[in-house]
């Protein structure tokens, strides 16, 4: 097919795809309209509501139930606290997570997701679930990257 040729094609599946003379595929859905580019696209907006490190794990950590604070930490060793806390209030202003203080000594401080946490959270677990299944490719794209940074320090 010719550039150009093909506009506003349906592959069955919700989305267009068109072509435009300058090589670029975007790709619209019929309910946003937004190209895939755009900030508005709900995907980027998705990915940069949990696309940072932290995120999908407290998300995924918090999907088996409620959680306490400590249970957390023990839970992501590599988090610190400072960035547990961050991100554990980030979710909850984003009203992802909800948050109950017992006042007690020692304070005692619980955390669930919302019903808006669980719907995000769904994305999420199918990510984890892939990757437990490609654990091999993951380790495969580690080692290329490991590879490359150390042939840049060497050539660098």
């Amino acid at each position: 097919m010719r550039q150009g040729a093909l506009n506003n094609v349906h592959d069955g599946s919700n989305l267009f795809f068109s072509y435009y003379s300058c090589h670029i595929i975007s790709m619209v859905t019929k309910e946003t309209d937004h190209p895939i580019y755009d900030p508005r696209y709900p995907a980027r907006q998705l990915l940069a509501l949990v696309g940072d490190k932290w995120t999908p794990i407290v998300l995924y950590c918090l999907s088996k139930g409620t959680r306490r604070f400590s249970e957390m930490e023990r839970q992501i060793p590599d988090i610190s606290k400072k960035m547990l806390i961050q991100t554990l209030r980030r979710l909850e202003n984003d009203g992802l997570v909800d948050r109950k203080v017992y006042p007690v000594v020692p304070p005692k401080t619980e955390y669930k997701l919302t019903a808006l946490g669980k719907r995000i959270h769904e994305p999420i677990a199918q990510l984890c679930e892939w990757a437990v299944a490609h654990e091999n490719d993951l380790k495969t794209v580690a080692k290329n990257r490991q590879k490359n940074t150390a042939g840049r320090k060497k050539n660098g």
